[in-house]
């Protein structure tokens, strides 16, 4: 009896310890800051790509 539980004991550590590793692993990769890549541009310039954008502007030239 003595044997099984220490056998208890033991698997109870070694579970912890299991639970215990992959939050750390999980919060270390939370605090990693992860690297963006913008794919269309920031700001205005996303507009000024835009069609309507475009078209205006020509409008704008034409009429100075």
């Amino acid at each position: 009896m003595d044997g099984d539980e220490r056998g208890g004991k033991l698997r109870t550590f070694v579970l912890g310890g299991v639970v215990g590793a992959s939050a750390a692993i999980a919060y270390a990769r939370r605090l990693r800051p992860r690297e963006r890549r913008r794919v269309t541009p920031a700001g205005l310039a996303a507009f000024e790509g835009a069609p309507c954008h475009r078209e205006l502007v020509e409008q704008e030239e034409r009429e100075r």
